[in-house]
């Protein structure tokens, strides 16, 4: 049985050199190289301590204090971090797949960027057996589901987390990719949800009153019992038709795309130019690699759809929804995406190089006033393209790949424009 007493932890204060030896210690074991010892950093006192990038995969940090600790880029990948103190901790960038995250403490956290997949922050406590067999609890203050008040978990991957009836009131949860993420039963009260990926999240007997949904992707979500009581959910994409139905075509998805293709490779010759313009297109039939040269498909609803190694040149694609759409590869020479959103997008090695249509004519891909939020642009081509007012914040991009480019008026989160300013 448990008992409802409680014996207080006293945890252990570790240096800096004591600290950096056991990192150096835990590399070696996880590394498989000889002398190398898992770090065991139980009950240890961390807090405030500088350990930006270090790789604890696998180390024990159960309860742990890390508060106010700098821990950008580390990596705590299916660490045992139950009952941890990261209050007001960075972890910007953190890799945390798979960590036990039970009874953690994350208020007022920074987890921009963070990637949580797996991870599990449902309710937990510590315990320790008696002489007679008799379980008490270990305080550690209070141990229970696990907390993200006040939390920034803006554009952060929290795809299939366990985050059953944890308390994440007023958390910032902006461009988060949570698709079946499990939130049942959750305290989401004001909570902000702007343009984050619910698809397939379980929100049954969550408590979103006040919470902000607005432009959030809802495909398959579950909401039984939530209590929405002043949500916003204003340009939520759910299940529901969010354009005209391709059915108004008047021809088969796949025809049309076949016809639009025989139209491009014969220089109009022959076939027809698709128009989606408008058009809830996530229905549409397999994409990856077709041509779509010059397709005309402004405003059009294309969330979540493969479009990788697609030839889209020319596309006039302005105010379109691409949001987490797969693009790697594509030719989107002298592309039109003004005013579009490709937030969360995969971008890699996409090509936005000007169309050269002859020795003096070509045309400028144009990017101006495009959400592309948290997206992957490693390897992309942006030179030469229209970037203003562009929204690259928590964007994904090589080291030097954004210096030389226009962005005086683009919209830049501080670590591009450190990048930028050679810091």
């Amino acid at each position: 049985m448990l008992s409802t007493q409680s014996s207080k932890i006293q945890r252990k204060k570790y240096s800096h050199s004591e600290l950096a030896n056991a990192i150096a210690l835990h590399e070696r074991f996880r590394t498989g190289k000889p002398g190398g010892v898992r770090a065991q950093l139980a009950f240890a006192d961390l807090s405030g301590m500088a350990m930006a990038g270090a790789n604890l995969s696998e180390a024990d940090c159960t309860g742990a204090s890390f508060r106010g600790a700098m821990l950008s880029d580390c990596v705590f990948d299916r660490a045992a971090l139950f009952a941890c103190d990261f209050r007001e901790a960075d972890l910007e960038g953190a890799s945390l797949v798979r960590a036990d995250l039970r009874g953690a403490c994350l208020r007022g956290a920074n987890l921009t960027r963070a990637n949580l997949i797996q991870a599990d922050l449902r309710e937990g406590s510590i315990t320790q057996k008696d002489k007679a067999g008799n379980l008490h609890a270990l305080r550690l203050g209070k141990v229970g589901p696990a907390e993200l008040q006040g939390a920034n978990l803006a554009a952060a991957n929290l795809s299939e987390a366990s985050m059953e009836g944890m308390s994440a009131g007023q958390a910032d949860f902006t461009d988060a990719i949570m698709r079946d993420c499990k939130l049942a039963r959750a305290n989401l009260q004001k909570a902000q949800f702007v343009g984050a990926n619910l698809a397939g999240a379980d929100l049954r007997g969550a408590n979103c009153t006040g919470a902000s949904l607005d432009g959030a992707v809802m495909t398959g979500a579950k909401l039984a019992n939530a209590v929405m009581d002043g949500a916003s959910l204003v340009d939520v994409v759910n299940d529901n038709l969010a354009g005209k139905a391709l059915a108004e075509q008047g021809v088969a998805p796949e025809e049309l795309l076949r016809l639009h293709a025989l139209w491009a490779q014969s220089g109009g010759a022959q076939g027809k130019a698709a128009d989606l313009s408008g058009y809830d297109c996530r229905s549409l039939p397999p994409l990856a690699g077709l041509v779509l040269v010059g397709l005309r498909a402004e405003k059009a609803i294309l969330v979540g759809l493969d479009l990788s190694a697609c030839q889209l040149q020319g596309a006039r694609l302005m105010g379109a929804d691409l949001r987490d759409c797969k693009l790697a590869g594509a030719d989107l020479r002298g592309v039109n995406l003004t005013g579009a959103k490709l937030t969360r997008a995969d971008l890699r090695d996409c090509d936005f190089s000007p169309l050269v249509i002859g020795a003096d004519r070509s045309f400028a891909a144009k990017l101006d006033q495009a959400a592309l939020r948290a997206v992957d642009l490693r390897g992309a081509k942006l030179a030469g393209a229209s970037l203003d007012r562009i929204d690259l914040r928590d964007a994904i991009a090589d080291d030097d790949q954004l210096k030389g480019l226009p962005l005086d008026t683009a919209l830049l989160d501080a670590r591009a424009k450190a990048r930028l300013a050679g810091e």
